[in-house]
């Protein structure tokens, strides 16, 4: 069950945009994400560790990505809420692990293309992370507030969107134009 983020459980909020050379109308990004291969994903962060895709024991596409975020090496289980060629909406409760041990965090993952013009589009690349009832208390453990944790959350959360989102714009614009991944930045 979803957890909705308020002031009392956020952890952080970015969003960052990129342009997409391609017209929407060959852009789909349920397409580029539910295949991506795993060396697509590695190269367009380098906190990127591995990706994977399988199901739901009731068939909805789950994206599995491992990657640092700051000092937690996250192992992400996103289910697709919504998968279309322009939006997909990604829910995954993450395990977070650090050096002193290992909690989950609710991560929502938006992906929207919205029309420019003819040839161009806006990629949108949104991530919400919101604590969970676990990660309150191993922050009770661990003598961390939530005011702090949120602050070293957004930073490092921002710095890896600001470098992950281009490089997402471009792995799709050159799947829209060539129907292929692995093409040059």
């Amino acid at each position: 069950m979803e957890i909705l983020q308020t002031p009392e459980n956020a952890l952080s909020h970015s969003s960052v945009n990129a342009i997409i050379n391609a017209p929407i109308e060959k852009v789909n990004i349920a397409d580029w994400l539910l295949y991506l291969p795993d060396a697509e994903y590695q190269r367009c962060s380098t906190q990127h560790i591995g990706a994977a895709i399988s199901v739901t024991f009731d068939g909805k596409p789950v994206s599995l990505n491992v990657e640092t975020i700051g000092d937690a090496l996250m192992v992400q289980h996103y289910v697709a809420d919504v998968h279309r060629p322009d939006y997909c909406r990604m829910l995954s409760i993450s395990d977070s692990i650090t050096k002193n041990g290992r909690t989950k965090v609710q991560v929502l993952w938006e992906l929207q293309v919205t029309k420019i013009d003819e040839n161009t589009c806006l990629y949108t690349n949104e991530i919400h992370a919101t604590a969970t009832p676990e990660m309150f208390e191993y922050m009770k453990e661990h003598g961390v507030n939530l005011a702090d944790a949120a602050a070293s959350r957004q930073a490092a959360s921002d710095a890896h969107n600001h470098e992950e989102t281009p490089n997402f714009a471009k792995s799709i614009e050159n799947k829209a134009l060539t129907g292929q991944y692995n093409q040059p930045f």
